[in-house]
């Protein structure tokens, strides 16, 4: 348990008299934000809780890509500082998107339920991955989907594909890519599962550690709101996410990394698959272990061991140098 949470294991939930979320202000992010603010004011009714909208570097650098710029920690870093100066409270984050290891100051209060956090493919004429013909074109803007699809589809072509959930659907209902891939969960809180041609299985595509489950954070000094957040955690949905984002730790993984890492709680075990790729796919390295659920942080890095020592440690070698 973090200092933050031992903190908070000893203040009884106060119900707060006001919270503001941070949020970034693409139609995702913001269903994400006013689904906590909706969890937060049935848990607390007396509670006005209202949105801080923000959009961050990450939102307006689309002609790039993210590991080009940064990283995913660009989508977060703006809504912590709105944290530590005080204009807002908490921030809601894809936990996806949040960097392996967070600053000083910061705590993850709590982890809501996953929603499905498998990969989608998304076409208009095509009813899946396999029915593509050689040279077709498919968007993404994930090395770790890239890389996948590289080495299971060869004979596909993979194009950069940035911008939002809506975005992205309208260069590909524009004709610019055959299909594209997006997380199943993104299209699902949308209300666009229609938009859904085949759900790609984590054998087909493992997906990012943490895809599809959302993440409360806010100043480690406030134990208050520490306790208070406390009642959205999802205790399962925490396990997995924590031995998946343990594993990316010991891999230093982010955006740059092709790198998939999927828990399933199962009973009293957690159950984690992972993998790490040359980005052309021309070499995988994939493993998984179960172990018991009660300590997440030793399996992911456990896993992580075994990766390196079958080869993961020489395509770490290369795409750092």
């Amino acid at each position: 348990m973090s200092p933050a949470n031992k903190a908070a294991a000893t203040v009884n939930p106060v119900p707060p008299a006001r919270l503001i979320i941070a949020s970034r202000e693409s139609a995702l992010a913001m269903w994400q934000a006013r689904h906590v603010q909706a969890r937060l004011v049935a848990l607390y009714p007396q509670c006005s809780v209202t949105i801080l909208g923000m959009t961050t570097l990450g939102d307006r650098i689309l002609d790039k890509a993210l590991d080009k710029i940064g990283g995913k920690g660009l989508f977060v870093k703006e809504l912590e500082e709105a944290l530590a100066d005080g204009r807002a409270d908490l921030a809601v984050h894809s936990m996806k998107d949040v960097p392996m290891v967070l600053p000083d100051g910061f705590a993850m209060a709590a982890i809501s339920e996953r929603e499905d956090a498998r990969d989608a493919f998304v076409s208009n004429r095509y009813g899946g991955l396999d029915a593509l013909p050689a040279g077709s074109v498919v968007g993404t803007s994930s090395q770790r989907r890239e890389s996948q699809l590289r080495a299971r589809y060869p004979q596909l072509t993979i194009e950069p594909l940035r911008g939002n959930v809506q975005t992205r659907l309208k260069k590909l209902d524009d004709g610019a890519y055959a299909g594209i891939i997006l997380a199943a969960a993104g299209l699902k809180r949308l209300g666009l599962a229609d938009r859904i041609t085949a759900i790609l299985p984590p054998e087909q595509s493992l997906p990012a550690p943490g895809q599809g489950a959302l993440g409360i954070e806010c100043r480690s000094d406030r134990a208050d709101l520490i306790a208070s957040f406390g009642a959205l955690n999802h205790q399962p949905t925490a396990l997995c996410v924590r031995a998946e984002r343990a594993l990316s730790r010991a891999l230093s993984g982010s955006c740059q990394l092709p790198l998939g890492a999927y828990a399933q709680h199962e009973g009293n075990m957690l159950r984690l698959r992972a993998f790490v790729a040359r980005r052309d796919g021309a070499r995988i390295v994939r493993d998984e272990l179960s172990a018991d659920a009660r300590d997440p942080e030793a399996l992911g890095s456990e896993l992580a061991r075994r990766l390196l020592a079958q080869g993961a440690a020489e395509i770490l070698a290369a795409l750092a140098s």
